[in-house]
């Protein structure tokens, strides 16, 4: 179990409210969640200046000190994604913390495949041999992160959306071949800084979608220095509804994207993986 947010905005966008000034923010579910658990080991955060992602990571609770206010009060982007973990595969290590980067690529996970070891068996020989070579820790998330880079590199003509989806169905039908009767935890949101896709699969997963620029109520400030005249859209992605604002809940099983135009979709997840890809 962790926790995660994501925010793709058509202006650069602070988050510092949504982080940890707003009633849940993420700040405040590392320190009890809606279920009452703690995520206290590690925390990290992502964004673009340009193309180029900056991650702050660290081992220790967001809610331990002042570094977690810090980052997330400096943080101006169009693109953010943030984690806290509650560690299930791979012990408290920089390594083993989200978010996770590859290139432009970020990757955030909530949830566990569980059965890990044998999971991963099943999916070590379908990541690519210079991509494996990158993995530095030994979590599931991580290798789900892999596997998914794997199979863009290999379909770069193919909707984003549409190739993870079958990806992710195809780590779900592995996960049930080893033991049917364990439940799969797929959360993710992984971005290039211009695309975001992500997925929700057995863990709780909300969204709000902005379309104009609005007074803060937690801060009483913008959140944008916004253009007279201009168009303004914005999608945030939350473990928990972060505010008193209209957040929806994602229907379980489903593959979301906003492409670089802030066009935001939400289709199910496949049905069945097929044939892996080669």
């Amino acid at each position: 179990m962790c926790r995660l947010y994501a925010m793709r905005a058509s202006e650069p966008t602070k988050v510092e409210c949504s982080l940890v000034l707003a009633q849940n923010a993420l700040m405040q579910q590392s320190q009890g969640d809606a279920e009452g658990l703690v995520h206290g080991h590690g925390w990290g955060v992502a964004d673009y200046r340009e193309t180029v992602p900056m991650i702050e990571k660290q081992t220790w609770a967001a809610y331990h000190g002042e570094h977690f206010r810090k980052t997330a009060a400096r943080v101006y982007a169009h693109t953010v994604v943030a984690h806290v973990r509650q560690a299930t595969v791979g012990g408290t290590a920089l390594e083993n913390t989200h978010p996770f980067q590859n290139g432009r690529w970020v990757f955030a996970h909530n949830g566990t495949v569980p059965n890990f070891d044998r999971v991963r068996d099943l999916m070590i020989d379908h990541i690519d041999p210079l991509l494996r070579n990158d993995i530095k820790g030994i979590t599931d998330s991580e290798h789900v992160f892999y596997y998914l880079l794997t199979r863009i590199m290999r379909h770069p003509d193919q909707p984003l959306h549409e190739v993870v989806g079958r990806a992710l169905r195809q780590i779900i039908d592995w996960s049930h071949s080893v033991d049917p009767n364990e439940e799969v935890g797929l959360n993710i949101v992984l971005t290039d800084g211009d695309r975001l896709v992500g997925s929700r699969y057995n863990r709780t997963l909300w969204h709000l979608v902005k379309t104009d620029v609005a007074v803060c109520g937690v801060c009483g400030r913008t959140h944008v220095q916004h253009d007279t005249g201009a168009d303004y859209r914005a999608v945030e992605i939350a473990s928990e509804p972060i505010s008193g604002e209209n957040w929806q809940s994602f229907a379980n099983g489903v593959v979301y994207a906003i492409d670089k135009d802030l066009h935001f979709r939400i289709d199910p997840l496949p049905a069945r993986a097929g044939a892996v890809a080669a």
